[in-house]
């Protein structure tokens, strides 16, 4: 069984998500896909690459994500699925670039300096 694998990160989630020829089946973390991402708007943005490609029902997804909150995890896995799609058939990076599926987000959270409160916010001043 041939299969392709994209990983996708978001702050600190990563996704490895492993592409198969199938009927359409999505594992993560070994439970069932609504039980693991419940809302459908979670589910419609992990599983929108494949319905700009035009392929949703035609492969199945087994997908392991870890660290970062849900919606980190939800794009992570987007991006290795759209990553995926490309490595099975480069055709389809345009039409995937143009959707904005293979741009990772660079952004994560700022390191605390010392003497600050945090990344940026300053113990609080007293002038006497």
């Amino acid at each position: 069984m041939q299969e392709w694998i994209g990983i996708g990160r978001r702050k600190t989630s990563v996704a490895s998500v492993r592409l198969r020829k199938g009927t359409g089946k999505v594992r993560i973390n070994g439970k069932e896909f609504e039980n693991y991402f419940p809302l459908s708007v979670q589910q419609e943005k992990i599983l929108s690459p494949l319905e700009v490609v035009e392929a949703k029902g035609e492969y199945d997804l087994v997908v392991r994500v870890k660290g970062g909150g849900i919606e980190g995890q939800v794009i992570a896995t987007r991006l290795g699925l759209a990553r995926a799609l490309v490595l099975q058939d480069e055709d389809r990076r345009n039409s995937l670039k143009g959707s904005g599926f293979l741009t990772r987000d660079p952004r994560k959270k700022e390191r605390k300096k010392y003497g600050l409160a945090g990344a940026r916010k300053r113990f609080q001043f007293s002038k006497r």
